[in-house]
């Protein structure tokens, strides 16, 4: 399977991780790892068959539980292992970011609140990961922010190099018009005050990367020493998600 980007009716935001080069020569494997705006769009019978012929069988939701009470979670289905880690800690609203703010760097600084407030769910989104035995969704709201934290420190991880995991993240571009769509048939008749709103680009992830190594000392750093996460654990995520 080498299909990055996969069409549903209700998600705009669903691709695979697989494909990436990574550590040792070796490239990230198609078809076991996935990143997704929110499961909880899932309605038609038709999506839900989308997402169990992946294989999946471990989602793990990334929203507060209070997004999640609003606006739904996956609908459960046999043999679905379902896990709510919000790494989030401090909430905010995107569509009343000050316009005159350097968008890119304000949410640079958000991603440092999550990567230094959400250290115990970060670890355990990358150690149920590490263990799944099957295809693993990870989401958030729009799939954009802390599924791309989430999904560049998988990678760096995996050894993927720093231009791969920016053109990943920003591949969320994609799906803006339509993240800027639902607002707008949300809150009919409001402004939309920032600009950015729905916006993913290289700059924010390589600011966030950039930040962790200098207040960490690497990104690696920040992996092993915050997160706890050891050499056997690297090598065994490694051994699940890369090529041989």
């Amino acid at each position: 399977m080498t299909t990055r980007r996969h069409p549903f009716d209700a998600l705009h935001n669903f691709r695979d991780l697989g494909g990436y080069p990574a550590a040792g020569g070796r490239s990230v494997r198609w078809g076991l790892v996935y990143r997704s705006d929110s499961l909880g769009k899932l309605g038609s019978p038709e999506d839900l068959d989308r997402l169990r012929a992946l294989g999946v069988r471990t989602v793990i939701d990334l929203r507060y539980p209070w997004e999640i009470a609003a606006k739904g979670r996956v609908p459960d289905f046999e043999g679905l292992e379902y896990h709510n880690l919000s790494i989030e800690h401090r909430p905010y609203d995107q569509a009343e970011i000050d316009p005159e703010l350097d968008p890119w760097r304000y949410l640079a600084d958000r991603f440092a609140e999550v990567a230094e407030d959400g250290v115990k769910e970060i670890r355990q989104a990358l150690d149920v990961i590490t263990a799944a035995e099957a295809p693993v969704v990870f989401h958030c709201a729009s799939g954009k922010d802390r599924t791309g934290l989430i999904a560049a420190l998988l990678l760096t991880l995996l050894g993927a190099g720093e231009d791969d995991i920016a053109a990943d993240f920003a591949l969320t571009e994609l799906a803006t018009p339509h993240f800027v769509a639902e607002w707008h048939a949300a809150h009919p008749g409001l402004t939309l005050r920032w600009p950015g709103y729905g916006r993913a680009p290289e700059a924010v992830i390589r600011l966030t990367l950039a930040d962790l190594a200098d207040r960490y000392g690497s990104v690696e750093a920040y992996l092993t020493g915050t997160l706890g996460i050891d050499r056997d654990r690297i090598d065994a995520l490694r051994d699940r998600l890369l090529t041989d």
